[in-house]
């Protein structure tokens, strides 16, 4: 029997994100937040891909095959076998550019979640352990897991030019039920929100650390 798919949840924009449409859940308010301890990372313009055992797919559940999800499905290929049962690892497929492009990428592929058996994504620090074992990195840390500070998160510095934007989450475990209230992001104003451009174009891949020599 397959492993059930779940489709990865939309996060809701903070309510100082600039780059929304109007479709787009924004908060009201961050007090949710108060009193818990949190991680910001980094939003990686990309492709939201979930790996399975025994199966992967992009935000769409029924996601077709497309060149520039090719690296991502040789590599699954070869750990998938390392991924418990019913478990999924959450990331961002970097492959192709889209708005962004990247010149010194670690990897095509950067893990932000760990998905368990129960439907329940996994601390960060277990996270970075499940990455750490399966050879892959995780999205960069902007702000290392301490308790929730709007005013610091308010502040951070972005360089719009290279980074999509940031998201805030809860430190600890939480359910899949509980996303909405366990996750938010800030977006760039004028970041393109759909995938048609790119994936309708000429695929110009991103380059990793080691095609420049570093």
């Amino acid at each position: 029997m397959k492993t059930r798919p779940y489709k990865y949840p939309r996060t809701p924009h903070l309510p100082w994100s600039l780059g929304g449409t109007s479709d787009d859940a924004y908060l009201f308010d961050t007090t949710h937040f108060d009193g818990t301890e949190v991680v910001v990372t980094e939003k990686m313009d990309g492709e939201n891909t979930s790996l399975y055992r025994d199966r992967m797919h992009a935000r769409s559940l029924d996601s077709q095959n497309h060149p520039s999800r090719n690296w991502v499905k040789a590599m699954h290929g070869a750990i998938c076998h390392e991924i418990p049962e019913g478990w999924r690892i959450c990331g961002e497929n970097v492959y192709a550019r889209h708005s962004i492009a990247y010149d010194s990428l670690d990897s095509y592929f950067y893990v932000f979640s760990v998905w368990d058996d129960t439907n329940s994504c996994l601390s960060w620090q277990e996270t970075c352990e499940w990455a750490t074992l399966l050879g892959l990195p995780t999205v960069p840390v902007l702000l290392e897991s301490a308790e929730w500070n709007e005013e610091i998160v308010r502040n951070l510095e972005i360089d719009t030019a290279t980074q999509e934007g940031y998201v805030v989450r809860r430190s600890d475990a939480f359910a899949y039920d509980d996303f909405r209230i366990s996750l938010a992001k800030w977006v760039r104003k004028g970041h393109v929100q759909t995938d048609q451009h790119w994936m309708h174009s000429e695929i110009i891949p991103n380059r990793m650390r080691t095609q420049n020599g570093r």
